[in-house]
């Protein structure tokens, strides 16, 4: 049976500054705001939840140069399906994972400092996959597997798989490395190797990658099948500002998407 065309976008509830201050890091709205518009498009019922209920949108998202027409629009409108969902999100500790075929953490900066810890959103993202589902991530995203487990194996989720996320090198590249090393939280690629996965990056600090990784499970064994990348997250690939993007599914996304 399928996973349920039900999506939970997973949302930073911290806030801190960068830039010497100057500016507050939180959730960056296209990262939320892109797969919300896709998956509901395609037809997915989509909900965000955080780990406390609450967020702050993150200063450089709101920028022109990563906000404006429609999504500009889909923001300023607080009557919208987004800014309802997005003001309104409960805690992910009254979140049923069950109900859902897609986990999908969105980012910021600031999920360097809550996702590590967030228990219950890790739990949701466990529990999709235990479910044949989906769990992604964008960005800094990848905080959130300091805590996802494979509930068969309990190892955790990316335990020798290859995922992608936010370089250190652009982290230098943006001179805040000062900062978010005051927030003793590990980078995304020193996560990775923590938890014993391989991170993969483009070629330029701020280069699009993502990484597909899947294999189908049988009841008498595991075996590798060719991956087709459905057309909403085609989409989304093609429309996303981000550096990095994971998926992991123990199906063809296909019979999901």
């Amino acid at each position: 049976m399928s996973p349920p065309r039900r999506a939970l976008i997973a949302v930073t509830s911290a806030q801190a500054t960068l830039f010497q201050g100057k500016e507050t890091t939180g959730l960056f709205i296209s990262e939320a705001l892109h797969p919300f518009k896709v998956l509901t498009a395609a037809g997915f019922e989509v909900d965000l939840a955080s780990e406390t209920g609450s967020y702050t949108p993150d200063w450089l998202s709101q920028q022109p140069d990563f906000l404006s027409g429609e999504d500009l629009t889909i923001w300023n409108d607080t009557n919208s399906d987004f800014r309802k969902k997005l003001d309104n999100m409960p805690r992910a500790a009254d979140v049923d994972g069950a109900r859902y075929g897609v986990f999908y953490a969105s980012a910021g900066h600031a999920a360097l400092i809550d996702y590590p810890t967030a228990t219950n959103l890790q739990r949701i993202a466990s529990q999709v996959w235990a479910n044949g589902g989906v769990v992604s991530s964008v960005c800094h995203g990848p905080a959130i597997f300091h805590g996802v487990v494979d509930l068969a194996t309990n190892e955790p989720l990316i335990k020798g798989k290859a995922i992608t996320g936010f370089t250190t090198e652009a982290e230098v590249t943006m001179g805040i490395m000062a900062e978010l090393r005051a927030w003793n939280s590990p980078m995304v690629e020193e996560l990775a190797e923590k938890l014993g996965a391989t991170h993969t990056s483009a070629l330029l600090a701020f280069g699009t990658t993502s990484t597909l990784l899947m294999a189908v499970w049988s009841a008498v064994r595991t075996r590798r099948v060719q991956l087709r990348l459905p057309a909403p997250w085609l989409r989304y690939l093609r429309h996303s500002e981000a550096d990095g993007m994971v998926f992991l599914s123990r199906f063809p996304l296909s019979r999901c998407i």
